[in-house]
């Protein structure tokens, strides 16, 4: 876990007042990371987890509750979700986003590789549609990265023999169904919520009810 040093913690508030003021998201997080003299992992905990004030009331208005999911259609952000939940249950950082998000800070999407953390992560993803009972859920997995063809196939078998109402695809562009998805969308990417009508943050939910790690970081602005 991530020590929460105070130049850490100046810097989320030099940064959230910039944002708040219109200023660039990717200039004022270079003046103040150089600021402060942070390395890069700091870096990305400004990054992924402050947000100026509108942006952060516009994500949370979109936010719907787990409860909400029942009898709707979800549509989930595969590998956001998934490599979220693997960061908890592995002990990785994350941060409680000020837009009601949580976010994993490892940066491991592109570099993917299942492990047996994944088989517990995905359990996990499936022990939450048993109880929030959505009508049907769509996983899709970014096809570029490698075996998630073999993924979604393990994932599409798993819902038959559990008998929940679902599919796993893994298509080359995943944004492009999760953007515009008539019902609920689990993700934490900030371009796919900025496009959703209902967003849930699915790992966050799981996360704090069913795994509760101690390396849930939260800034103060």
């Amino acid at each position: 876990m991530m020590p929460r040093d105070g130049a850490l913690q100046e810097a989320a508030k030099d940064f959230h007042y910039l944002l708040n003021r219109g200023y660039p998201r990717k200039a004022s997080l270079e003046l103040v990371g150089n600021r402060y003299n942070l390395a890069f992992d700091r870096r990305n905990l400004l990054h992924r987890g402050i947000f100026s004030d509108s942006d952060a009331k516009a994500r949370k208005e979109r936010q719907v509750s787990f409860r909400s999911l029942h009898r709707k259609n979800l549509a989930i952000d595969g590998y956001n979700v998934l490599i979220t939940i693997e960061s908890a249950l592995s002990g990785r950082p994350l941060i409680s986003s000020n837009d009601g998000f949580t976010r994993d800070i490892s940066g491991l999407s592109g570099n993917f590789r299942k492990t047996k953390t994944t088989d517990e992560a995905i359990q996990r993803i499936l022990d939450a549609l048993r109880e929030a009972k959505p009508r049907h859920a769509l996983f899709l997995f970014d096809a570029p990265i490698s075996k998630s063809g073999l993924l979604a196939r393990e994932i599409r078998e798993i819902l038959k023999d559990e008998n929940l109402s679902g599919d796993a695809r893994a298509v080359k562009v995943p944004e492009k169904t999760l953007i515009g998805f008539p019902g609920i969308v689990a993700t934490s990417d900030t371009a796919i919520i900025d496009q959703s009508p209902r967003v849930m943050d699915l790992a966050g939910h799981i996360i704090r009810n069913r795994i509760k790690p101690g390396s849930l970081l939260k800034l103060e602005i």
